[in-house]
Formats: C-alpha cells, structure tokens, sequence
C-alpha cells in the first residue's frame, strides 16, 4: 500500500493564500490612501480658491468704501434737511393760521351781526357777538358751518339784551378748527380778541376785524 504525505502541500497552498490576501489587502489599503490624498487635494484646492475669490471681493470692497461712506453722509444730510424743512413748514402753517382763520371769519359773518369775543386753544374757537335777530345767528351758524376752517358748530347760547336802547341778541358760539392746509395748532393759545361790553354794535363793529357791516 502506497501511502502520500499532503501536508507540505497543504501548507504550501495556505501560505500562498495568506501571500494573496495580504497583497490584497497592501493593494486596497495604497488604493484608500491615494483616494483619500486626491480627496484631501481637491477640497484643498476648492478651499484655496473660495479664499482668493473672499479676498478679492474684500479688496474691491475696500475700492467702494471712499464712495459708500460719503453715500451715507448724503443720506444723514438729506434726513437732516428734511426734517428741517418739516420743521420750517410746520411753523409757516402755524403763523400764517390765525390770519386766515380771521380771514374766514370776516368773509362768513353776515351784515347786522358783530363779534364781541373771539378766543382760541386746544384747537377749538368760541365767539361771542351780538345780532340783530336771531335768523342772523342761523344765517352765521350756517355760514360757518359751510367753511372749511370749522367744524362741529354749536350754539351754545342766545339771550335778548338791551344795549344803548337797542334790542340785541346775544350769542356764543363754538367750534372746531379744522384747518384745510394743516391741523391747528393746540398748544399755543390764541390770543382773545375783546371788544368792550356794551359798546353801541357800530364800535364793536369797528374794533373786531371779522364783524360785520351795519345796515
């Protein structure tokens, strides 16, 4: 009987084996590592590029900077005329309110009706005056009622008086200043305007501006 030993050939064949696996193995193992140096050199390169591209935009936005803060300047200044403006608008419709609101009066107020009182604040008007009847007060109310200068008109009160031997009805009148041009002003009162009580209507007459003409 013949008999064969295999286990030198066996183990030949294991050592080649393990010889392949490791080639494999050092094969895969250069093969990860220039994957990963390629890898590392491409975001590398994109990284340096972004870099320049940051850089040369910082630089052109150095250029604008000159022209940038004078742009703001020009914007500050402008604010400031502005508000100026507003300011200077604001004062010229105040100081040019009371002359047409006297205006108004004096082209609303009916013949044979004067004004004895005149005040202002807080952006209401009360008036005081005197008529001959009381279809001149309605004719008043009415008439100012019609202007753009007053809102809100209301007879307060009315009373039949004698005054130098004439019967006269008296009245008191207020309102609400609603200027076309701008809002009144409500913090500076106006200045009353009185006539002596119990003057004859002819002087009431000639001391109020806004009174009207006896018939």
């Amino acid at each position: 009987m013949i008999r064969i030993n295999l286990l030198p050939v066996r183990e030949a064949r294991r050592k080649a084996d393990l010889r392949q696996q490791l080639v494999l193995l050092g094969a895969t193992t250069v093969g990860a590592l220039v994957l990963a140096l390629g890898i590392h050199q491409f975001v590398r390169s994109g990284v340096n590029r972004a870099n320049e591209r940051v850089s040369a935009l910082n630089a052109q936005l150095a250029q604008f900077k000159p022209q940038q803060e004078q742009v703001e300047g020009f914007k500050n200044k402008k604010s400031e005329i502005e508000q100026k403006l507003e300011v200077i608008q604001r004062l010229e419709r105040s100081r040019s309110g009371p002359v047409h609101i006297l205006d108004e009066l004096a082209r609303r107020t009916p013949e044979r009706v004067w004004l004895t009182t005149l005040s202002a604040t807080d952006g209401r008007i009360e008036l005081e005056g005197m008529s001959l009847d009381n279809e001149l007060v309605a004719l008043f109310l009415t008439a100012l009622n019609d202007s753009a200068y007053f809102a809100n008109v209301e007879l307060k009160e009315t009373e039949l008086k004698t005054v130098d031997s004439l019967k006269l009805n008296t009245f008191r009148i207020v309102a609400q200043l609603e200027s076309p041009d701008a809002p009144a002003p409500a913090n500076t009162p106006t200045p009353a305007i009185k006539a002596k009580r119990g003057a004859k209507p002819t002087a009431a007459r000639a001391a109020k501006p806004a009174a009207g003409k006896e018939s």
